[in-house]
């Protein structure tokens, strides 16, 4: 029997094919009197046969990328008879690799993060790369990886496709975000390799980096004297060159913290400066009051930068409001006078003052519901109390009258004192017997001897608290 030879494998490079598959039977002696026939995949389509030298072409390019192998089946016939020489004979057409596919990035373009300030070699991602080429053939399929654009900034595993960072100084606060172009080239990276590109984008994640900063370095608010504790006196803010909860701080006083307090607006993360105790313009015009704003959240990796806090002073400057005159002493009078003063003597001096800073003169009165009887006058500019009637102490022993003080230039200024009188007994009136008395006695009586217990009384007083109403105490 003979037999037919074949060649089984072929490798095209362009459309101008110049190899070729040939297929020869041993009874063929070159005259012409062999038929070869072929069937199977592409069989007239992709491969056609000459009939009597058996060679076989290719009639389109071959991608061994779509299909690597083709299966067909051989036929020799007598050209005359047309009888079969020997039986049908398979063989297989292996498409042999050549580096025609580019690596491709399949995933891209990226997206990656990294926190700034991380250390140099910081992997910050892989990105991957696919070549279509035989990766058991040659180096077609071998995809090395380079950074074409901000390879200063980073850099790739030329094997293993990783990007890292490559410098240590990554400022979110400078920079957010990177841009890069990654390239992938196959024959391992040779000349003559084909290659893809991909853009990769990385954003910069924040760490807490940056402390509070207060724009200004003093801020100057105003408020009366007069206002109610818990009001606003004024709002300051420090910022935060971080991003998220890096910036949340709080707010403390550091100094002046006795009279004023702060609070933290949490929608504006603002510090609001309140009164906490009522404010004096009298005694102080102008508080320095240290604000100092603090992270919450300090990262321990960076306390090396330095302190996570910044203060500010904020300047509050009291004016002034017109207040009543203020008796001294403020908590009332106790005066003496004997019960035999003369009328329009000195009874005693009262002093009040206009606490404000223009001092305005002040001026006295009685309030007449408290003396309706008009016993006693008061000098209205001096405050010298002097004696109206004459006096019985055995009617009353003390007088409690009220003196009210008010402003010359503005009469709603006005403030109220209690004094209180003392009558001082004087012997003026002869002990009296309580009852009437008569005695007897027996007519032998001893000298000496008891007869009867009689009392008198004297109306000289021993009282020397003074009465305690006052209609104008609170």
């Amino acid at each position: 029997m003979t037999k037919c030879h074949f060649l089984t494998t072929i490798n095209y490079t362009n459309h101008q094919y110049s190899k070729k598959l040939k297929i020869h039977t041993d009874s063929d002696e070159g005259e012409g009197n062999i038929k070869y026939t072929i069937t199977g995949e592409g069989a007239g389509i992709i491969f056609i046969i000459d009939e009597l030298t058996g060679d076989i072409h290719a009639t389109e390019r071959l991608d061994r990328e779509e299909k690597a192998s083709y299966t067909l089946r051989a036929r020799a016939r007598d050209r005359l008879s047309n009888d079969l020489l020997e039986s049908e004979s398979e063989f297989v057409i292996k498409v042999q690799d050549i580096n025609d596919s580019e690596p491709k990035f399949l995933e891209g373009p990226y997206i990656g993060s990294v926190a700034e300030l991380s250390p140099i070699g910081t992997s910050v991602m892989k990105v991957t790369a696919s070549d279509a080429d035989d990766p058991t053939y040659g180096s077609s399929a071998k995809v090395v990886y380079s950074v074409m654009d901000g390879e200063k900034i980073f850099t790739v595993d030329r094997n293993e496709g990783i990007i890292m960072t490559a410098v240590a100084d990554l400022d979110r606060e400078t920079q957010d975000r990177y841009e890069l172009v990654v390239k992938a080239t196959d024959m391992a990276g040779q000349m003559g390799g084909l290659s893809g590109s991909t853009t990769v984008t990385i954003v910069i994640t924040d760490v807490n980096d940056n402390p509070p900063r207060f724009p200004q370095k003093m801020y100057q608010f105003s408020v009366s004297e007069g206002a109610a504790v818990g009001t606003p006196v004024g709002r300051i803010i420090a910022t935060d060159a971080d991003m998220g909860e890096n910036t949340d701080m709080s707010y403390l006083i550091k100094e002046e913290g006795d009279l004023f307090k702060v609070t933290t607006d949490v929608e504006t993360q603002e510090a609001i400066v309140s009164i906490k105790k009522p404010l004096d313009f009298e005694s102080k015009r102008t508080h320095n009051v240290v604000v100092e704003a603090v992270n919450k959240h300090v990262d321990p990796r960076f306390v090396d930068l330095g302190s996570f806090r910044d203060q500010t002073i904020v300047r509050v400057s009291v004016s002034d409001i017109d207040e009543p005159p203020i008796f001294q002493p403020a908590d009332g009078t106790i005066m003496e006078v004997q019960e035999d003063t003369k009328v329009g003597a000195l009874v005693g001096v009262i002093s009040a003052r206009d606490p404000d800073v223009k001092n305005k003169p002040v001026r006295f009165s009685i309030d007449r519901t408290t003396d309706q009887e008009i016993i006693f006058h008061i000098d209205p500019d001096s405050g010298a109390i002097t004696l109206g009637k004459v006096l019985d102490r055995e009617t009353a022993g003390w007088h409690n009258i009220t003196v009210r003080a008010v402003e010359t230039e503005n009469h709603t200024m006005a403030s109220h004192s209690a004094v209180s009188i003392r009558i001082l007994d004087v012997n003026d009136n002869p002990p009296e017997l309580a009852t009437p008395y008569e005695a007897s006695i027996c007519e032998d009586a001893k000298p000496g001897q008891l007869a009867e217990w009689v009392t008198a009384t004297d109306h000289l007083s021993l009282t020397t608290s003074p009465p305690t109403s006052n209609p104008w105490e609170r």
